[in-house]
């Protein structure tokens, strides 16, 4: 096996294209006297939700060393049918049987698994075929149909792990990408990725992975790549330097990964007779966990975390709202509308009940005066409440979920029903300033409050606008472009916060995505194993924790950064354009 540097050299690709190597299959390939045979069962699923209607063959094998009292690791193959042929390139039973009785790997159940095929009505009619709407595509829905329709089937027979250190995805060309995916989706149930001949290119957005690869706070996955320089090249583009483009994202993030370059084009003959090695390699040192990367970049994620740092849960059990709040000490604070209340996160994480009868507070900020201003969304006004709770109407007749509030004690709001972004001086006059956005949702003063930023749940923008003396807003423009799962519109941004960088942090599908000062994600924080976010906040002793809110639970991270708040604009440092 040959690991190659980061940089693919040209000189690589034109000794390989003028020697052809020879690849045959070795030993551990075939079969060997006296090593027990495992068994190979044929099952079918046609009971989808994930991928409705479709039906598909999958193989389970068991290996002869299997004992129902001990749990089992587990591999799964995509285009399960040509990874279990005992007489095609891979023939991986074969192979698992050797190795396993030579230790080389533990005792592992093997999962095969075809793409899904939608049935065509008549003898007229073609079927439909999923093989690319399930492999090539980004998201994670092959990962969900995986864990919690595969999976759970396969546990009902046998004594599966729960460990994601014993679980390992593997597949060829498309199957390659989806074994990837799956596992960058799902690193709380795959650690180890196998993929040869990868289509890590723009067959439906694949192409992206290595942006994602290189912003994104790292994973605990090790990676095998394989590829040929005669791979093909095509209208989605080359996949020899698609594999090289994912190979050197992540060396870039310091995942333990190799690549291992042929001569061959899109086939399997290279893959087929490297499968031994690349097996030993993928469980070698087992069972030692797999562990995030640690390696640290100048410009990358780890310029924001704190190395070793994760995210630390602080209750659970809230409905929780965007737009938390932090005073002048600290302390944090979040709403829970359906409850009806108001709770406060003190600077040791204890949280306990600010206010109740809250009105449906939503939206909540602190202002310069000390003041907790809320969005009362149900009652249609805003309100203030004194550090002991006592409150005071400020406007009615809005309804906001949002606030941003300047130095002056002035608010902005945003309204979705009438597409609107309000400002209410510090008088209580309140007018609209800005109605071009179809849902405003979570609004923002940059660190110097020169500008104003607005999200919208349907888009993959953030509004920058740039505030004048009177509160109105001028030269507006999609300024920031987050990223989206799946190569699509919608990013779901949400609750948003500045440091004192100027840096732009917003909750999303993907996690906390973090933009610089000239709109581009330049980081992706990992959710802490929650679904989606609905808020990120900084508070904490000066402002360096910073705050998410999911589902019904609330974390806290430190990190290098810190917070900027409304009471104390600071000018930014010029940013890296």
């Amino acid at each position: 096996m040959r690991k190659i540097p980061v940089l693919i050299f040209l000189a690589v690709v034109f000794s390989a294209l003028l020697s052809a190597e020879e690849y045959t299959l070795g030993p551990d390939s075939q079969r060997q006297p006296n090593v027990p045979k495992g068994a190979v069962t044929k099952y079918s699923w046609t009971a989808s939700k994930i991928y409705p209607g479709t039906t598909r063959d999958y193989w389970i094998y068991v290996p002869a060393q299997y004992k129902a009292e001990k749990p089992a690791c587990v591999m799964i193959f995509q285009d399960g049918e040509r990874m279990a042929d005992e007489a095609g390139s891979f023939r991986v039973p074969i192979v698992f049987d050797n190795l396993i009785a030579k230790g080389d790997m533990p005792v592992t159940i093997g999962v095969f698994i075809n793409p899904g095929v939608l049935p065509a009505l008549s003898p007229a009619q073609r079927e439909r075929y999923n093989r690319s709407f399930e492999y090539d595509a980004l998201g994670d829905r092959y990962a969900r149909f995986l864990t919690e329709e595969i999976l759970p089937e396969v546990g009902k027979r046998y004594n599966l792990s729960k460990d994601p250190n014993d679980y390992s995805i593997a597949g060829e060309s498309s199957g390659g990408i989806a074994a990837f995916n799956a596992a960058w989706n799902r690193p709380d149930v795959f650690h180890r990725v196998m993929s040869f001949i990868g289509s890590f290119t723009n067959l439906r957005g694949g192409q992206e992975l290595a942006t994602l690869i290189r912003k994104t706070e790292p994973k605990p996955l090790r990676v095998f790549l394989q590829d040929g320089s005669a791979d093909q090249n095509n209208y989605a583009g080359n996949w020899f330097l698609g594999n090289q483009e994912i190979f050197s994202a992540l060396q870039f993030a310091g995942y333990e990964s190799t690549f291992t370059v042929g001569t061959e084009g899109h086939n399997g003959k290279h893959g087929g007779a490297i499968l031994p090695e690349a097996l030993r390699w993928l469980w070698k040192d087992y069972p030692t966990p797999i562990a995030k990367p640690a390696k640290v970049n100048e410009r990358g994620v780890y310029t924001i975390l704190e190395p070793g740092k994760e995210w630390e849960p602080l209750g659970e059990g809230f409905h929780v709202s965007a737009d938390s709040a932090t005073d002048k000490d600290g302390n944090v604070y979040f709403t829970d509308s359906p409850h009806n209340r108001i709770y406060k996160i003190d600077l040791e994480g204890k949280i306990t009940v600010w206010k109740e009868d809250s009105g449906g507070a939503h939206g909540i900020i602190f202002g310069p005066d000390g003041r907790l201003y809320a969005g009362q969304h149900e009652r249609k006004r805003i309100v203030a409440y004194t550090p002991d709770g006592k409150e005071s109407i400020i406007a009615e007749g809005v309804q906001t979920h949002h606030l941003a509030i300047t130095r002056n004690n002035e608010l902005y709001f945003t309204e979705a029903p009438s597409h609107s972004v309000w400002f209410l001086d510090a008088h209580g006059n309140k007018r609209v300033v800005y109605s071009g956005i179809n849902s405003p949702r979570s609004v923002r003063t940059s660190t110097d409050q020169s500008l104003l930023v607005v999200d919208e749940p349907q888009d993959k923008w953030v509004w920058s606008f740039q505030i004048q003396p009177d509160g109105s807003l001028l030269n507006g423009q999609p300024f920031y472009r987050l990223e989206t799962a799946d190569n699509i519109f919608d990013s779901d941004p949400d609750g948003m916060a500045f440091d004192t960088e100027g840096y732009l942090y917003v909750a999303t599908e993907l996690g906390v995505e973090v933009c610089d000062q000239t709109g581009r994600v330049m980081a992706i924080i990992n959710q802490p194993q929650t679904k989606w976010l609905s808020n990120v906040f900084f508070g904490g002793p000066n402002m360096q924790w910073l705050y998410v809110t999911g589902e019904d639970k609330v974390y806290r991270r430190k990190i290098q950064r810190q917070g900027a708040v409304p009471w104390n604009p600071v000018k930014p440092p010029m940013p890296r354009l």
